[in-house]
């Protein structure tokens, strides 16, 4: 246990009440999980107030209240934090409580609409091959060397960011690699951790059902880079258009990527098929396992930042050659006898669906047919819906829209709002099937020999959420199994 006072290091309170030499216990942002001895954050969120818990949370035990007001009736049991950030004070309090370890690894946080989970994901497996101790915080998973430990959001709460990373040094990592999404950036979530290094991927159409604008949804972004020391690197993608501005108020040593730009890290497309890339680096000719140019961007950053964080050039090109993809991306798998190709990809954006068409389109012979099954989540951003449904119809030759996650809103209306963005000459390939199981064998159906599938939106994701409950539910599974009653 530790004593209050230990703990405040950086906090700037505006006012405290009570006895900051007693003893406290465990740092708390869940109302229903404080115990005796406690630090409970009253955070004002965008649904609730954690003000409004404060008389709970004292009757379970806490000792410690953190808050941006004071109550009016005043427990003189409890000692009171009164704080400007309620926020930020938890992310620092974390930080300290922890014992700075981030400070402790070359930690490296990715961000970027597309591309953070492959990256993340990727950079871990380089180095745990090569036998060095690395971290994990990803959408998927967490990993503490080759530990999983189950992921619940894209970044954790700062509390569990640091418990993690504090896990990691414990089991004596040396490298951690972190997907930092722009609501963990905008909620001050990292706020406080020291990295070694910050990725920028891309930044297209999403989350606006929290940003409001898109330019609140880059300035998110660019938290990440804006807080970077003069120690750390900034390595962004030049050809987005967006990627010089997130370099433009770092501390950090700036570094670019490109494929079509002049960068500091370029690789040269010279071939793209289903077998994978040939790419060129610094007139050396690469084969690379993964399919596709945006992952030829993603396999660049990666490269990038291995050459940064300082293994030889030749041995990073060697580490990325062997690569094979994070799931749910790009995921793909072949019929036994008719080889329809089943392609399954967590695409769950406008440019990342783009993306995934525009790859298959540039690799296939063009006599097969592409069969897009895509959907979009309920409770989300409804503007994204009717630009999902306009690239999938445009790029497909047959599009079947349906359920994602509806979460509480009615499929069938998610689906009419998508259907809004299927211009009238592409009304003849749409059909619409509110089950997405159903969805997936309609289109093992249709396909014929060399056909191409995709299920777009879920990826690794193994359920599917319904009115706040989540059934088991997986693409790749279903595919796999209706390719098999196919070749029966």
């Amino acid at each position: 246990m530790k004593k209050l006072n230990q703990i405040l290091e950086n906090v700037q309170p505006v006012k405290i009440v009570g006895n900051v030499e007693i003893e406290i216990n465990t740092l708390q942002l869940d109302s229903r999980k404080v115990n005796k001895q406690d630090i409970f954050f009253a955070i004002k969120g965008t649904v609730t107030d954690g003000h409004t818990f404060i008389p709970k949370v004292i009757e379970q035990g806490a000792s410690v209240i953190v808050c941006e007001e004071i109550p009016a009736e005043i427990n003189f049991q409890i000692t009171y934090i009164q704080v400007k950030d309620a926020r930020r004070a938890s992310a620092i309090i974390a930080n300290n409580y922890f014992d700075h370890p981030s400070e402790k690894l070359q930690l490296i946080g990715v961000t970027g609409t597309n591309g953070k989970t492959s990256i993340a994901t990727l950079l871990h497996e380089i180095y745990t091959k090569k036998n060095y101790k690395a971290g994990l915080l990803s959408t998927i998973v967490n990993k503490i060397n080759q530990d999983a430990i189950p992921a619940t959001h894209t970044t954790p709460d700062p509390i569990a960011i640091n418990q993690l990373l504090q896990q990691m040094v414990e089991e004596g990592c040396e490298y951690a690699f972190m997907e930092v999404s722009s609501h963990a950036a905008d909620q001050d979530r990292i706020f406080g951790l020291q990295f070694k290094g910050a990725i920028f991927t891309n930044i297209t159409h999403d989350h606006l059902d929290y940003h409001k604008t898109f330019q609140d949804y880059i300035y998110a972004k660019k938290k990440l880079f804006d807080q970077l020391p003069e120690t750390a690197f900034a390595l962004t993608n030049i050809d987005d258009k967006r990627g010089e501005v997130m370099l433009q108020n770092t501390k950090a040593k700036k570094y670019t990527y490109a494929l079509k730009s002049l960068g500091d890290f370029r690789f040269k497309i010279l071939e793209n098929s289903f077998t994978g890339l040939i790419v060129q680096c610094d007139n050396l000719d690469v084969h690379l396992q993964m399919i596709g140019r945006f992952n030829a961007y993603n396999l660049l950053a990666i490269y990038a930042t291995c050459v940064l964080l300082g293994m030889p050039k030749e041995e990073a090109l060697a580490a990325i050659s062997v690569l094979k993809g994070a799931e749910g991306r790009f995921d793909y798998i072949v019929s036994a006898n008719e080889k329809i190709i089943g392609i399954v990809d967590y695409a769950h954006t406008p440019d990342a669906l783009k993306n995934v068409l525009d790859t298959i389109n540039e690799i296939r012979s063009h006599n097969e047919q592409v069969i897009t099954v895509v959907g979009c989540g309920g409770n989300r951003d409804k503007a994204k819906r009717p630009d999902m449904a306009h690239i999938a119809s445009e790029l497909s030759t047959k599009v079947i829209l349906t359920s994602d996650n509806p979460r509480n809103e009615i499929p069938e209306e998610i689906i009419n709002d998508m259907k809004a963005g299927v211009p009238p000459h592409n009304y003849n390939k749409m059909m619409s099937i509110t089950d997405r199981k159903e969805a997936i064998r309609v289109a093992c159906n249709l396909a014929r020999k060399n056909d191409i599938i995709l299920l777009a939106g879920k990826g690794h994701e193994k359920y599917q959420e319904i009115n706040n409950v989540k059934y088991p539910f997986d693409d790749k599974a279903i595919l796999q199994e209706t390719f098999k009653e196919l070749n029966k």
